[in-house]
């Protein structure tokens, strides 16, 4: 009997003016030991030549553009013409680590119940920052687990039962889809190993995007709004 074909993996990358460190990021996807794998980019209306750099990959994977409308949607967009059945995200200035399909597939394998899978991140200070902007940001984290889009991988039905990515945030679009996927109880498993890392630098969107901070707080009170209704006092 010939051995059953392996699950094709859908990889959605966002980018929004990240020429310079795109291409680590498509080739950390490119390069996964995991072999069926489609990598999607929807430049969502750079004007950094990060479209140019994506579409010097092709063949190897599609280019979409859109007119500026931020993450939530430039991952949406991956979402609707991805034909996987399990989806990963991966932003623009991260990076996969080699094997991190490969070992989570490797997950669903063994439990095939498992809806989503995790794995923990390394973060980094870019290397091209000068030293003296190195020092503002924050000391790397050497591991910590990944409760966000780039580290995990997700069944696309388990993915379509929580919904897509809120397009109405420019901040805190992650933690509001996993604060709802959370609430659907998905059967989930936290790997030890590290499976992406993320990069430091001052374009980071949580610093980019400082004036909109305030809907981190606007995304954890409608959880809480949410978790209320469904559990009303006595």
């Amino acid at each position: 009997m010939p051995p059953r074909p392996l699950p094709l993996v859908s990889v959605v990358i966002g980018v929004y003016n990240c020429a310079r460190y795109l291409g680590q990021a498509i080739e950390s996807v490119l390069g996964q030991t995991y072999p069926q794998v489609e990598l999607i980019v929807v430049d969502d209306g750079s004007d950094d030549g990060s479209g140019e750099v994506a579409r010097g990959y092709l063949p190897s994977l599609r280019v979409v553009y859109q007119p500026r409308a931020g993450m939530g949607a430039a991952r949406n967009r991956g979402v609707e013409i991805a034909q996987g059945g399990f989806l990963a995200f991966l932003d623009a200035d991260d990076v996969f680590r080699p094997d991190k399909l490969e070992r989570q597939m490797g997950a669903f394998d063994r439990d095939p119940e498992l809806e989503v899978v995790f794995g923990h991140v390394k973060e980094f200070l870019s290397p091209d920052l000068d030293e003296s902007v190195a020092k503002r940001l924050r000391r790397p984290a050497e591991r910590i687990p990944g409760h966000f889009a780039a580290a995990m991988l997700i069944r696309r039905a388990a993915f379509d039962h929580v919904g897509l990515f809120a397009t109405t945030l420019k901040v805190g679009v992650g933690l509001d889809w996993f604060a709802r996927a959370t609430e659907q109880g998905l059967k989930s498993l936290m790997l030890d190993g590290i499976v992406m890392e993320r990069r430091l630098h001052l374009n980071n969107t949580g610093l980019r995007e400082r004036d909109a901070r305030l809907q981190y707080v606007q995304v954890v009170k409608a959880a809480l709004d949410r978790r209320r209704k469904r559990n009303p006092p006595a």
